[in-house]
């Protein structure tokens, strides 16, 4: 890889980086970006694994202490997804992943559909418990997008934000801290399996996992900073943005 080559890396993934702590959908870009410039698919979605661990680290720093991770579920929604990101990480060793665009695509349409209809949804602070079928419905959701984010991760943390904010009631902001969380372990888990079966590029991991980790470090401070209102237009555009693009990429 050239010089010019890892500085255009660098670059896509520290704005990504930035911006996806409050969207997701970081891999959406940045592994088609590996792909484009020669890097072998599982490889290129191992590395990106490696870099995504830092970024939520990096991620997560600034939501500490701001009483917007919640402790209570924590316990039992890392429990579900080191179940599903181990699975997950394992399909990618033996799954061609040609589909998955299309699938990522009509998730996050689904996922804009609901965020249109539902204007009010993790911007005005929700009051009451969700009921039993809800919280059973956020766990369910955990493991299952769980499996998901080990296996390749692009919207993995979209549509979990999505479904945090409408069955756990949370606020964005706290979905938002939470997902990013728990990213930490679904990521770091699946990356550990990669290492296993050296398929990780480590020089270019180290180099873009210290470019994420600065990433997510700044957009968490700005997340902190926004209103829920402007947290949801955020995440709002960039999800229908990245279905429109994805879908174009199938085609």
């Amino acid at each position: 890889m050239s010089n010019i080559q890892l500085l255009i890396l660098i670059i896509v993934f520290l704005i990504t980086s930035i911006i996806s702590v409050v969207t997701g959908s970081t891999s959406l870009i940045t592994v088609p970006v590996m792909l484009q410039l020669g890097i072998e698919p599982r490889t290129a979605l191992a590395t990106n694994m490696l870099a995504l661990t830092f970024m939520s680290m990096g991620g997560t720093l600034p939501f500490i202490g701001k009483k917007t991770i919640d402790h209570s579920r924590l316990p039992l929604l890392i429990v579900l997804t080191l179940a599903g990101s181990i699975w997950g990480a394992v399909i990618v060793l033996t799954v061609p992943v040609k589909l998955m665009p299309l699938i990522i695509s009509i998730l996050m349409i689904a996922v804009a559909i609901f965020s249109i209809t539902n204007r009010n949804v993790g911007v005005i602070p929700p009051t009451g418990s969700p009921s039993r079928l809800a919280e059973f419905g956020g766990h369910a959701a955990t493991f299952v997008l769980g499996i998901y984010g080990g296996f390749f991760s692009g919207g993995y943390i979209t549509i979990l934000t999505t479904a945090y904010v409408s069955l756990f009631r949370m606020t964005f902001l706290e979905a938002v801290a939470n997902t990013k969380l728990i990213n930490i372990f679904s990521s770091l888990i699946a990356t550990i399996i990669f290492i296993s079966r050296g398929i990780v590029d480590y020089k270019l991991g180290i180099i873009l996992s210290a470019t994420m980790f600065i990433g997510g470090v700044i957009g968490s401070g700005i997340a902190i900073k926004l209103s829920n209102i402007w947290l949801r237009r955020i995440f709002l555009i960039t999800v229908i943005a990245l279905a429109f693009k994805t879908l174009l990429d199938v085609r």
